[in-house]
């Protein structure tokens, strides 16, 4: 784990030992990342990653637990992809002018066998506290594949009051209280076409915990067209995730037959962003 820190903003904990993903986000002295209050689907790799403030899905599948195709040992796609458990290799580090910066690659090898790398870059801003993510997906096998991405940013629940509400130009009505749908929990998808420069906001807040700041996520629009936003407090499970992600919520097969799949050549990239800062 890596310590990552500007002038401003929260203080992250980077995770080398899988996509370096962050683990701890401390904001005004709290720790928002839920920990241990998150459910268990039986791979440690996401055990592990879930418990943390962002984790990321892909690059060759996202959500569903489906039979890969052609296999006979009955071996399926992993719910949240293969990227979650691999090492990142620490390219370098600067921390100047206030400023925190790390580039990182990791190689990730695919359920199907495939290498692909992803290159991945974090940047604080130490005038404005605001927290950069930029990866690079490339397809470093032989053949052409689909990709797919999805960050869950993981915020516990129990930080949470009656006035903290999700708002955004992609939610109905502008937004509406953070416990939405029925107890214990609820789950939707929705399109979320950019507002500013290419990107689509976010806003989670405001959160009296860390002083009333909210959480406001700048998602690069073009790689990541959909919003998924889910929650559970199902006892003792109390989370909410903010997740950003290139494709509708329907099976991969619907998305290939429909023609959604996104495919690489051997050599090709994709690129995808995020940001976030507590406001």
């Amino acid at each position: 784990m890596m310590e990552f820190a500007a002038a401003r903003g929260p203080r992250l904990v980077l995770d080398e030992s899988s996509v370096m993903d962050i683990g701890g986000c401390t904001v005004e002295g709290v720790d928002i990342a839920p920990k241990k209050a998150v459910p268990d689907d039986g791979d440690v790799r996401i055990s592990h990653s879930v418990e943390g403030f962002l984790f990321t899905c892909g690059p060759d599948h996202i959500r569903h637990r489906e039979p890969i195709p052609g296999r006979t040992d009955g071996k399926v796609y992993p719910l949240h992809g293969s990227a979650a458990g691999h090492v990142a290799k620490v390219l370098w580090t600067k921390f100047e002018n206030g400023n925190a910066e790390c580039r990182a690659d990791i190689d990730v090898v695919t359920v199907e066998g495939h290498p692909a790398r992803i290159e991945r870059h974090w940047f604080i801003d130490g005038a404005t506290g605001e927290v950069h993510l930029r990866d690079r997906v490339i397809n470093t096998s032989n053949e052409t594949v689909p990709t797919f991405l999805m960050y869950h940013m993981n915020v516990g629940g129990k930080w949470f009051d009656a006035g903290t509400r999700l708002e955004g130009e992609m939610l109905e009505g502008g937004g509406f209280p953070w416990n939405f749908g029925q107890e214990p929990g609820g789950i939707f998808c929705v399109e979320a076409p950019a507002t500013v420069d290419g990107f689509a906001e976010v806003r989670l807040g405001p959160i009296a915990a860390i002083l009333g700041r909210t959480l406001r996520v700048r998602v690069l629009a073009q790689t990541l067209p959909h919003l998924q936003v889910w929650r559970n407090q199902n006892t003792p499970i109390d989370v909410l995730g903010i997740e950003p992600v290139s494709h509708r919520w329907v099976g991969r097969s619907e998305l290939e037959a429909s023609g959604e799949f996104v495919m690489l050549k051997p050599g090709e990239s994709r690129d995808y962003g995020l940001s976030f800062a507590f406001v």
